[in-house]
């Protein structure tokens, strides 16, 4: 049996889900690179995480940087290469499909599906995809969300990118079995972090679709961050899911399980069109 590596690679670690995971990995023994994409941010989460994060300065849209990292995670691992990749780097961008331009759409498959992609794809070899790997093969967890399975309205852009992440994450799973790195998609509910505090709305004010949207968003961001999962509660699940000896395919770190996720899947899609319907 060969060693496990401690080295854990995760993306957009300086905020919500992906700095959250690198806390719970930290104080679990492992040390954590954390992509950030401003040099202030690098510096803030190494303070507060300590000698066990290492940030990468790096956009996942950006392939040379991209590869430079590679160099430098290759470099730092002294040969044992890569634990774990946490794709966990992603975008929100909401808005009515007819009032949304496709390059807006499109930036949001770039950083979630492309960005992605081209992380997974760079630093295959340190998780295992070599010969003579020195190291047990890695694992690999795809941030999704329940949106990758339930597609509410203005969210076309954000559910597409993570209906699309999750079926390149099953076709991966199969692919890599080859090497014996393992694929799990995580899929998250509603998590207090700062996401539903970035972005705006405003710019559809006026339009034919601005008082549904007020009245949308004005019931779900307020329940979201009331009712929202705490992140330390998320980070302990992932952690969980990253060392679990056999883990399943995906999971869904959802709070009330049941009623928000469970029975939602049940539903005939006609119920969840009305559903939705009474709230825009």
């Amino acid at each position: 049996m060969k060693p496990k590596s401690k080295f854990v690679l995760i993306t957009g670690a300086s905020t919500g889900i992906g700095y959250g995971a690198a806390k719970e990995l930290i104080r679990r023994g492992y040390t954590v690179f954390g992509s950030v994409r401003k040099k202030e941010d690098a510096d803030r989460v190494q303070s507060e995480l300590g000698a066990g994060f290492l940030p990468l300065l790096f956009d996942v849209t950006d392939a040379a940087a991209v590869d430079r990292a590679v160099a430098e995670v290759h470099d730092r691992c002294s040969g044992r290469g890569l634990g774990g990749l946490i794709n966990n780097s992603g975008i929100s961008v909401l808005g009515p499909v007819e009032l949304l331009s496709v390059e807006q759409i499109a930036h949001n498959f770039e950083v979630n599906v492309f960005g992605l992609l081209r992380v997974t794809k760079a630093f295959l070899p340190l998780l295992g995809a070599q010969e003579d790997h020195p190291s047990a093969p890695g694992r690999i967890l795809n941030i999704s969300s329940v949106a990758g399975k339930l597609a509410g309205p203005y969210m076309a852009s954000y559910a597409g990118a993570k209906h699309a992440l999750e079926g390149i994450s099953h076709a991966m799973r199969l692919e890599f079995m080859r090497y014996g790195i393992t694929v799990i998609i995580v899929g998250p509910g509603v998590i207090q972090t700062p996401i539903w505090d970035k972005g705006s709305l405003e710019r559809f004010d006026g339009t034919a679709y601005s008082d549904s949207l007020a009245r949308f968003f004005g019931k779900v961001l307020p329940r979201a961050k009331k009712v929202g999962m705490p992140l330390g509660e998320c980070s302990r699940q992932i952690g969980d899911i990253f060392e679990t000896p056999k883990p399943q395919i995906r999971y869904a770190i959802v709070r009330n399980k049941f009623f928000s996720w469970t029975l939602p899947l049940l539903l005939p899609q006609r119920a969840l069109d009305n559903y939705f319907k009474k709230m825009m």
